[in-house]
């Protein structure tokens, strides 16, 4: 081992016993030495932890679960561009996803009759259980997940979001 690999070794451990920092700023101090820092770091953990959770346990915003229920809540069916539309996705991101909910036996897809060009999407039996069971979910889901907060803490924390939303919208 060569001297700088050494160093090199030395001040990775150093940093790992200081804590954290920023990337980006290498100088910058141990995130817990800075208050402002902490407090933007335990806000960012705890928004992290809320969007992998509502990702990987609530189906994200743009797959399988949210498809479903917008094709139950539209009566079973869609033309593919609507679909595509309301979830802002590129027209590849959508069939690739189409297409594993139709290998699943979920929804079909067919040629629109008037427009040979447009593909319409249509919820099978097993798709209309599927959406209505990732209803009642996503409803339990809602009626609990704040159950912890009053009327009026879940308001502010509302109002507190939407101002976060439009500052980072501004980013």
């Amino acid at each position: 081992m060569n001297g700088s690999e050494e160093e090199r070794r030395e001040v990775t451990a150093s940093n790992a016993m200081r804590g954290p920092v920023c990337p980006d700023l290498p100088d910058a101090p141990a995130l817990e030495e800075d208050p402002v820092m902490a407090r933007a770091a335990r806000i960012l953990t705890n928004l992290g932890f809320c969007g992998h959770y509502m990702h990987f346990h609530r189906g994200g915003r743009s797959g399988r679960a949210p498809i479903l229920c917008l094709l139950e809540k539209n009566g079973g069916t869609m033309s593919q561009q609507a679909l595509g539309a309301s979830f802002d996705l590129k027209a590849g991101s959508l069939s690739e996803i189409l297409s594993k909910m139709e290998g699943g036996g979920l929804i079909t897809r067919t040629r629109d009759r008037q427009d040979r060009r447009q593909l319409t999407v249509c919820l099978t039996e097993a798709g209309a259980e599927a959406a209505r069971l990732e209803t009642e979910a996503r409803i339990r889901f809602r009626t609990r997940a704040f159950s912890n907060l009053t009327p009026e803490e879940q308001d502010q924390l509302a109002d507190l979001l939407d101002r976060v939303k439009s500052r980072w919208e501004e980013l």
